[in-house]
């Protein structure tokens, strides 16, 4: 990344229930989109701004941004000079398994506020990524244990049942159903309607409501998760690319850069080697 702007997305093998992600952005714009894992950002600099559950939040040094899993959301500069920040993308299962011996939350586990200014939980983040940089597994570990701990007793409570009964949530569920199924070549909106027994516009008011975008931001955001578990897996980005829908690489890379944060190269190599030497820029 240039003018100011860097990025670092990795994962160590030592935890390899955790993502961690080290950025400072200015005029980094992301587009609406989901996670699969929790996102525990602590803002070091400046100040991210963000849309989440209609509302925007404003979250500073000492904050902390608070996301679920599949929840969506974006994110902006709420300053000119952007922000900084160190981000933990803990694995559901962790978080349950931390949340069942720690608190007293029935039902899966969740964050009930977006944002929260907690310099205690911030200063816990920001040691995870600091001891990992020095190979020091067990002092991250058990740092990553305590800032889940107590954002859960602080920030959290069980997450609600999607209202599968609401109107045309059926509809909405069979349409993401059937883009998963021909996410390389999905049918139109009239098509996919049509194909449902329903129309367009009663099929886009359905799945915005139900998953929190239209269908065609969603099938953006499907793509790139699909890709990322390819190119988990080794396949080259031009190859995932291609087997998810997106015309090229640089389309791709335009997506994914806007969903993850750094580019579909970059990810790939932060994911498959051991953290050595230190944060490098995304490129």
């Amino acid at each position: 990344m240039t003018d100011g702007e860097s990025a670092h997305y990795w994962q160590s093998p030592k935890l390899p229930d955790l993502d961690l992600l080290r950025a400072r952005y200015i005029r980094k714009v992301f587009a609406r989109h989901t996670h699969r894992t929790y996102v525990i950002a602590a803002i070091t600099e400046g100040v991210e701004a963000f849309h989440h559950g209609g509302d925007v939040h404003r979250v500073g040094v000492g904050g902390i941004a608070l996301i679920n899993p599949d929840t969506a959301h974006t994110g902006h500069a709420g300053i000119p000079e952007g922000w900084r920040y160190e981000v933990l993308y803990p694995d559901p299962g962790m978080v349950a398994r931390i949340a069942a011996e720690t608190t007293t939350i029935r039902g899966t586990p969740g964050f009930a506020v977006p944002a929260a200014h907690d310099p205690v939980s911030a200063r816990h983040v920001r040691a995870v990524h600091f001891a990992l940089e020095q190979h020091n597994a067990l002092a991250a570990d058990s740092h990553l244990h305590a800032a889940v701990a107590r954002l859960l007793r602080l920030h959290g409570g069980p997450l609600p049942g999607r209202a599968t009964r609401a109107a045309g949530a059926r509809d909405a569920a069979l349409a993401r159903a059937v883009l998963e199924e021909r996410m390389a070549d999905p049918p139109t909106l009239e098509g996919l309607a049509a194909e449902l027994g329903t129309g367009p516009f009663a099929l886009l008011r359905a799945f915005r409501r139900t998953y929190g975008m239209p269908p065609h931001a969603w099938l953006t955001d499907a793509r790139v998760h699909r890709a990322r578990a390819l190119l988990d897996a080794g396949t080259p980005p031009a190859e995932a690319a291609g087997a998810v829908g997106f015309t090229d690489q640089a389309h791709l890379t335009r997506h994914f850069g806007r969903i993850v944060g750094v580019p579909p190269g970059a990810y790939q190599r932060g994911r498959a080697r051991t953290y050595k030497t230190g944060p490098a820029a995304a490129s």
